[in-house]
């Protein structure tokens, strides 16, 4: 992709307004929380009423963050590294050769806050901007332990406020519990149209990642949050081998049109248990989908494999059919295990510390995102502070404050922030310009003012950063005021900072970049590895189906998930960066994914067939499963080291099956062929000659160079380009 075409994106992304439900009632009670903080500072001193207003604020702001922890513990969280990010500041403010290295500390482990999950980047964001903003408020150590104190009683009090008005509780869990049962519903109905449709996992890793809890959090979850994720897991599969023409259900007739009217019911039924999960209510299914799960052992016109995973579709619906009945108050299937497995653990406050250190040590690598996301950050808040000193202009925090709260680890997002924070804020001052000068100078009308800015700010907070943003400049204008400055200097200052700052926050990733782009056959290379190891896993299965086989395969298929989740990550924002392709060509990535997500699928339909202990056992697995171990770790090498990948000795291994396993399980073998032809089809795309790798990247960027032309003509829609 050019610049000119990625600017473009950028511009577009930055002020798009994104879909997302409004939460008036949550952003009523954390305006609220600014409202309880802000009057009674006010009454004793305009300076505290802004620390407490920017604790409150910053805190309330945090739990609107996604996150699986209780609201309460992150607002505590978050107004305690205010505050301690202010004292700290203040004790270092005398002079800059004492205040900027600890700014550049600062923001470099506020950038490497991102190793633990985009929350805590975020969160640790907001106190380096508490630190260049509060230590310009307090004269003396001991103010500077009152301002302290004032921001974080802004965090208590957004939690008191959750404590005591709980909305929604558990909503955001049962938001992505309902999200993975409706995306398998969603997939039952694609199925019938597409019988090879792919599934995207997201959903169903989402609901994994809610459904990991602390022991107090266990104590009080619902009982409909336990269990229907593992059947949403369970019947993925099954569908996927009822639709399969392959190992499923007939191309076409009478068999097909019966797999149909499965797979239709099941996403009814699938429908139907989220919005019960959603809503904590029970639900009716619809008489004609449960007249359609009814399994007529003569009249049946499915056979063998399909017709066991029809009835196997029928068991698992069945338990659907329960959770939807019941609701929040019914019954819920649990899913079997021993006892100390009920739930999947979280760890608490305190024992996340050395989850934390393990997970920034991994990152603290020079070609890490994060790492050169935290230099990023420490660089150019030192910079942007110094500059902004430099300047005529009072308020020069600004500028290093808009770097920060813009920048992310990856180009595309920060480039859309910066753009979305200069268009918010140029709207928000005009906005809160033409009121102020209405109004005329009211500490008290600013006051109330702020708090309707926070609150509708809060409310479009996931509609797009523009537009919430543009709320916030005028919170912050509406401050300015009640502390006493005059519109005249802070608006015209607020806007030259702003956009200095998101100059140096856009520089900086040109200066010091982290490309996805050549991370990409690393990133095809780690998939292929761990898919490999989960079609390996599958296939022992059949070849000893024991209980150790399925939890090594339940293991490997989460490994897989994340594997492909990585890749997709780095696959959407290489098609959104502006650099040549180096060692995947946009084309060749797209196939490679495709033969990958078949790979994996075939792997899928298998597992979905595998085999009781009491069943047949196929001990020619055992063998194909170790050549494709032995054959997707190597290829992963080759990959990874732009080399041709070779599947010796998987066609050895498929060769001695012939015959072999004519009559043990159909499922499996023809598993194994699809598999085989997946591996071709990804030798295919990857695959090159000396000279087609020599001239492949001009080639890749002679296209996008033509299809933009194209583009600009009008004469065709151009493809994207990574």
């Amino acid at each position: 992709m050019t610049w000119l075409r990625a600017f473009g994106e950028v511009v577009r992304s930055g002020l798009t307004i994104e879909e997302a439900r409004l939460e008036p009632l949550l952003a009523l009670r954390t305006a609220a929380g600014v409202a309880i903080v802000i009057g009674p500072a006010l009454w004793l001193s305009p300076a505290y009423a802004a620390s407490a207003a920017l604790g409150a604020y910053s805190a309330g702001g945090a739990t609107f963050q996604r996150t699986w922890r209780p609201r309460k513990v992150i607002a505590l969280g978050a107004g305690a590294g205010l505050a301690l990010s202010t004292f700290v500041g203040y004790l270092a403010a005398g002079r800059l050769v004492t205040f900027l290295p600890l700014l550049a500390v600062w923001a470099f482990a506020a950038g490497m806050a991102w190793a633990v999950g985009s929350t805590a980047g975020i969160v640790a964001a907001t106190t380096v901007g508490s630190m260049l903003v509060t230590i310009t408020l307090p004269t003396s150590v001991g103010r500077a332990l009152e301002h302290a104190g004032v921001i974080a009683l802004g965090g208590v009090a957004q939690a008191v406020l959750i404590l005591l008005f709980p909305i929604r509780r558990w909503g955001a869990h049962r938001d992505a519990l309902a999200d993975a049962l409706a995306a398998v519903a969603d997939y039952a109905r694609r199925l019938r149209h597409d019988p090879t449709a792919p599934f995207d996992p997201e959903p169903l890793m989402a609901a994994r990642d809610a459904a990991a809890v602390t022991p107090s959090q266990a104590r009080t979850r619902p009982p409909a949050l336990h269990g229907p994720r593992g059947l949403a897991e369970r019947i993925l599969p099954v569908v996927a081998a009822l639709a399969d023409p392959d190992v499923g259900a007939p191309a076409e007739g009478p068999g097909r049109d019966r797999a149909r009217e499965l797979l239709d019911a099941a996403a009814d039924v699938l429908d139907v248990a989220a919005r019960s999960i959603r809503r904590g209510t029970p639900a009716e299914v619809p008489p004609g989908s449960a007249d359609v799960l009814r399994v007529d052992e003569e009249h049946e016109v499915l056979e063998g494999p399909a017709r066991q995973a029809a009835e196997r579709l029928v068991e698992l619906l069945g338990e659907a059919l329960e959770i939807a009945g019941g609701g929040a108050r019914g019954k819920t299937h649990t899913p079997p295990g021993p006892a100390g497995a009920q739930f999947l653990v979280r760890p608490t406050m305190f024992r996340l510390v050395p989850v934390v250190v393990r997970a920034v040590r991994r990152e603290l690598r020079r070609d890490s995102p994060v790492f050169r996301h935290a230099v990023r950050l420490a660089a150019v808040a030192t910079l942007g502070y110094l500059i902004a000193a430099r300047l005529p202009l009072g308020h020069g925090y600004w500028a290093p404050i808009a770097s920060v709260m813009v920048m992310r680890p990856d180009f595309h997002r920060t480039y859309a922030r910066a753009v979305a924070r200069l268009a918010g804020t140029l709207a928000g001052v005009a906005l809160a310009t033409g009121m102020v000068r209405a109004l005329g100078p009211d500490a008290h009308v600013f006051g109330a003012l702020a708090v309707v800015s926070a609150g509708l700010s809060y409310t479009l907070i996931r509609t797009g950063y523009a537009y919430s943003q543009c709320f916030t400049a005028a919170y912050v204008v509406f401050l300015l005021g009640m502390g006493g400055q005059a519109w005249e200097q802070t608006v015209p200052e607020r806007v030259v900072l702003t956009l200095l700052g998101g100059a140096l926050a856009m520089l900086a990733y040109v200066v010091f970049p982290a490309w996805e782009t050549p991370r990409l056959p690393g990133r095809l290379a780690d998939w292929l590895a761990a898919n490999g190891r989960y079609a390996a896993a599958v296939l022992r299965s059949y070849a000893e189906p024991t209980r150790e086989h399925r939890a090594d395969t339940r293991r490997a298929l989460l490994a897989s998930r994340e594997a492909h989740a990585a890749w997709q990550e780095a696959y959407d924002r290489a098609r959104q960066e502006p650099v040549r392709p180096r060692g995947l060509t946009a084309r060749e990535a797209e196939e490679a994914q495709e033969a990958l997500k078949g790979f994996g699928r075939a792997a899928m339909l298998m597992e979905s067939h595998v085999p009781r202990g009491d069943s047949r056992f196929v001990p020619d697995a055992e063998r194909f499963a170790e050549a494709l171990e032995a054959d997707t770790a190597q290829a992963a090498v080759d990959v990874r080291e732009h080399r041709n990948p070779n599947w010796g000795r998987v066609q050895e291994a498929l060769h001695a099956w012939e015959g072999a396993a004519e009559g043990r399980s159909p499922v499996v073998r023809r598993g194994a062929e699809l598999q085989k032809q997946a591996l071709e089809d990804l030798a295919t795309a990857v695959s090159r000659t000396p000279l087609e790798r020599d001239v492949g990247s001009a080639r890749e960027e002679q296209r996008v160079r033509a299809a933009a032309a194209t583009e600009g003509d009008g004469s065709g829609p151009a493809p994207r380009a990574g």
